[in-house]
């Protein structure tokens, strides 16, 4: 059982889950392939994004890091994959999902995945994999709503290789209902553990702190327990002086957050990398300009705003005249 995860009742019959035990052990994709061969450009864009400068996935000889291995199975956003499509889902998942969504469980969440990683994949690699459903869990009451775990698992092959394994789970459910009365939207949480702990303390004192390792003088942002440039494992700490520059952005407009939009009303919102003069970069909200005035370059400087009564965040204000 997942965590935060009951059985609705142990001792209440459940034909609808009779049901969908019985697609377990059915294929989900058979002999299915990659759209594209494992590839440098792919594999730069995901280091890129996920900030990993390791000498392992450059140049020749080159790897792909390993939690890559379920993007070379993805099927793209392309609402019509084609009739030469080999990534496509069995009738079986489908037809599973058909039939929760026809009991009313048609919100769905990814809960959690786990890979095991059997050899590296390198260029040039053509990927194939079956999928089957491996278990549907019985009926959950969540804080989401009541529904049903649905656990796949893929086995990859590299140029006929075995290469790893992917275990997907996703959770198929009927959203709880909301009262009526609106609420002022909340900001979530942020996740504090025994790694960030001294950034949101910082944070608290209106102080933006970069980790500095004491070994190689190396600063990282987001805050991590050793350092990626020597491995050092002691570190103090450096204020931010709170200028910088938007590096990239993004705006929202789908799903809706209300808590997100200055308006309350769930509207588009800007979402920036922004890159403080030290060299670190961060991500967080630009204020002072209307989301569509966010730009590339854009001078920035932090500061500290109030979310709610249990809850300040750094953001940063726009300059004049940036």
């Amino acid at each position: 059982m997942k965590p935060g995860a009951r059985d609705v009742r142990a001792d209440a019959p459940d034909p609808l889950y009779e049901q969908l035990a019985a697609y377990a052990g059915c294929p989900a994709a058979t002999a299915a392939s990659g759209k594209d061969p494992v590839n440098a450009p792919m594999i730069r864009h995901w280091c890129e994004a996920m900030g990993d400068t390791s000498p392992a996935y450059r140049g020749p000889g080159a790897v792909a890091p390993p939690t890559m291995l379920q993007a070379w199975t993805m099927r793209g956003l392309a609402p019509d994959p084609g009739p030469d499509d080999r990534t496509g889902r069995s009738p079986a998942y489908d037809g599973l999902l058909r039939l929760l969504d026809g009991a009313g469980y048609t919100s769905v969440v990814a809960t959690d995945c786990e890979q095991e990683y059997l050899r590296p994949l390198r260029p040039g690699d053509l990927i194939t994999y079956d999928s089957v459903i491996e278990s549907v869990s019985p009926r959950k009451t969540t804080k989401l709503g009541t529904g049903y775990f649905v656990t796949t698992r893929m086995d990859v092959r590299a140029n006929g290789e075995p290469a790893g394994t992917h275990r997907f789970r996703i959770l198929k459910y009927r959203p709880v209902e909301r009262p009526t009365q609106r609420k002022a939207p909340l900001r979530p949480r942020p996740v504090i553990n025994r790694d960030n702990a001294g950034f949101w303390a910082g944070v608290a004192e209106h102080r933006l702190l970069i980790q500095r390792c004491t070994r190689c003088a190396t600063l990282r942002f987001p805050w991590l327990p050793g350092c990626n440039a020597c491995a050092g494992q002691e570190w103090d700490t450096v204020e931010a002086s709170g200028e910088g520059t938007v590096f990239s952005h993004v705006v929202m407009h789908h799903p809706s957050f209300p808590a997100f939009d200055p308006s309350g009303e769930g509207g588009p919102y800007a979402v920036a990398l922004v890159e403080l003069v030290e060299g670190v970069r961060i991500v967080g909200n630009v204020v002072g300009v209307p989301y569509d005035k966010v730009r590339v370059g854009l001078p920035v400087r932090l500061e500290f705003q109030r979310m709610d009564p249990d809850l300040e965040l750094p953001v940063f204000r726009a300059s004049e005249g940036g």
